[in-house]
C-alpha cells in the first residue's frame, strides 16, 4: 500500500524505551496501524539513521507493516556510553524493545540486524526463541577476526601492557576505548554455538554482499552450515553498506518476510526458553 510522503511523515514518531540498566533507548516507529511489527537493528558504531536501517523501515512501511528502528545504548541518540564488544548487552536492549511493544499487544513478526546488529539478532533468537523470522545482513561469523583493521596488528601486546587501547579516527580524534573486559566480551561470544541453539521453527535469512571488504562473504556460508532453517542470498557487487544495491537488499528482505508471514499462519508457537550459550574461553 503506497502512501503519500505527508502521511508517512505523520506516521513516524519517536519512541523512547528504557533498558534494564535504566538507560533510555531512542527509536523511530514507522506506524502503519498494523499489529505486526518488524524491529531493525544497526551495526557497530552506527545508528538508526544509517541508510540500510532507514530504507528497510521505509520499505516495510510501504508494505503496510509497522517498523521500529532504534539506537543501542551508547550509540546515536540513546543514553549510555559506547562499549566495544557489548554483544550480550545489545541483545538485552533488543529484549527491552520487544517486551515494550508486546505490552502494547504488537506481534513481533521479525527482527533484522545489519553488520554487528546481525550478530545481535541471532544472539537474541538463540536465547529467547520467541521470533519466527530473523534477518542477518552482513553479520560476522568468526568474531576472533576483523579486529586488526581497527585496533592494529599488535593490539593484544598493547592491551596487555597498558590494560586498554584507545582508538582514534583518521583525523586523530578519539573514538572509543577497548578494555580487556570488552575484548573478552567479543571473544567469548561464540557465534557457532549461537547458531546451533536457534530452533528449527525460526527461519533465518542471511544476506551478504560479494564485495564486502569489512566482513568477507565467506562468513555468510558459515551461517548457512549451522543454522537449522536457513536461507542464504549473496548480492553480487554489493559492499558492506550496500551503497549501490539498496533496492536489491530491500527486495530480498521483503520477499523473505512475505514468505514468512504466509508460513507463520500454519506454524506452532515457539516454546519460550532462555538458553545460555557456550564460551570458548
Amino acid at each position: 500500500m503506497t502512501q503519500s510522503l505527508a502521511n508517512r511523515a505523520v506516521q513516524q514518531r519517536r519512541v523512547v524505551i528504557e533498558n534494564n540498566h535504566g538507560e533510555k533507548l531512542s527509536g523511530i516507529l514507522h506506524e502503519t496501524g498494523s499489529k505486526q511489527l518488524v524491529i531493525v537493528c544497526h551495526g557497530f558504531q552506527s545508528s538508526k539513521e544509517r541508510i540500510p536501517m532507514v530504507n528497510l523501515a521505509a520499505a516495510l512501511e510501504k508494505e503496510g507493516i509497522s517498523a521500529f528502528r532504534f539506537d543501542f545504548a551508547g550509540n546515536g541518540e540513546s543514553e549510555g556510553s559506547f562499549q566495544y564488544g557489548n554483544y550480550r548487552r545489545e541483545a538485552e536492549d533488543l529484549r527491552a524493545v520487544v517486551q515494550h511493544f508486546r505490552r502494547e499487544n504488537r506481534v513481533i513478526s521479525a527482527v533484522i540486524g545489519h553488520s554487528k546488529g546481525g550478530n545481535v539478532v541471532l544472539l537474541y533468537a538463540s536465547k529467547y526463541n520467541d521470533v519466527h523470522a530473523v534477518v542477518n545482513i552482513s553479520g560476522r561469523f568468526n568474531l576472533e577476526k576483523g579486529m586488526e583493521g581497527r585496533l592494529g596488528k599488535d593490539f593484544l601486546l598493547r592491551l596487555k601492557q597498558h590494560g586498554y587501547i584507545d582508538v582514534f579516527n583518521r583525523k586523530g580524534k578519539f573514538e572509543y576505548r577497548v578494555t580487556e573486559e570488552s575484548l573478552k566480551d567479543r571473544l567469548t561470544t561464540d557465534i557457532h554455538a549461537v547458531c546451533l541453539l536457534i530452533q528449527q521453527e525460526c527461519r533465518v535469512l542471511t544476506v551478504h554482499g560479494s564485495m564486502d571488504k569489512f566482513v568477507p562473504a565467506e562468513d555468510a556460508l558459515e551461517f548457512a552450515k549451522f543454522i537449522p532453517n536457513h536461507k542464504l542470498h549473496i548480492i553480487k557487487g554489493a559492499n558492506h553498506e550496500y551503497t549501490s544495491h539498496q533496492g536489491e537488499l530491500t527486495s530480498v528482505v521483503l520477499d523473505f518476510l512475505r514468505e514468512n508471514f504466509n508460513a507463520e499462519k500454519d506454524m506452532p508457537k515457539l516454546p519460550l526458553k532462555d538458553h545460555s550459550f557456550r564460551s570458548r574461553l
